[in-house]
């Protein structure tokens, strides 16, 4: 069983990094597989409603996307983390949860039964919203979504900065904790 973290920012090593990193680590103390798979520099382009993936599981974007959503299929769980980009996840996640969610929705649903969740990084709001719309993709699957302390949202502006709220940090530890739980009583 393996959970695949999943970083929408274009950011390398930034606080929606370390928040999955940490987040990996607590699941990786009750004995999954972890990958942390950074979004960063990788070319994700939007949907462009062509529904070419109605009849077939592929896309014809010629972009970096399609290995990246077999990683999601392969995976056990699937943890989505985005920084919050003016009110919204990044344009990044967005093109890679609109893409996935087509080509799953019309080809076996190979997320459904899975188990996830989102993780956010504010720097002051939109945390809530961008939880929220993360939140809908895996419902909308068909994924199993364990909960935590609190939502699995962390604060931080400058590079490392999310490491002192506390809060957030517990609350993203607990989500791990609980996913590697409800994944291991489903897939066991």
């Amino acid at each position: 069983m393996k959970i695949l973290g999943i970083v929408g920012s274009p950011r390398k090593n930034g606080n929606t990094e370390l928040l999955t990193a940490h987040t990996l680590k607590a699941v990786a103390e009750e004995g999954l597989d972890t990958e942390l798979l950074s979004l960063a520099g990788l070319d994700i382009r939007p949907c462009n409603a062509c529904m070419v993936c109605v009849n077939e599981e592929w896309c014809p974007i010629e972009d970096e996307f399609f290995p990246v959503y077999l990683k999601m299929k392969e995976a056990s769980g699937i943890i989505l983390a985005s920084p919050v980009y003016y009110g919204s996840a990044t344009a990044l996640m967005k093109a890679l949860i609109e893409r996935a969610g087509y080509i799953s929705r019309h080809n076996g649903e190979p997320f459904k039964g899975k188990v996830g969740g989102p993780l956010v990084v504010a720097r002051r709001a939109g945390q809530n919203f961008t939880f929220a719309q993360l939140t809908f993709w895996f419902q909308v699957l068909g994924l199993v979504v364990p909960g935590s302390s609190y939502w699995s949202v962390a604060f931080g502006k400058d590079k490392g900065e999310v490491n002192s709220d506390e809060e957030g940090m517990r609350t993203a530890w607990n989500f791990g904790k609980n996913l590697a739980w409800v994944t291991k009583s489903l897939h066991s």
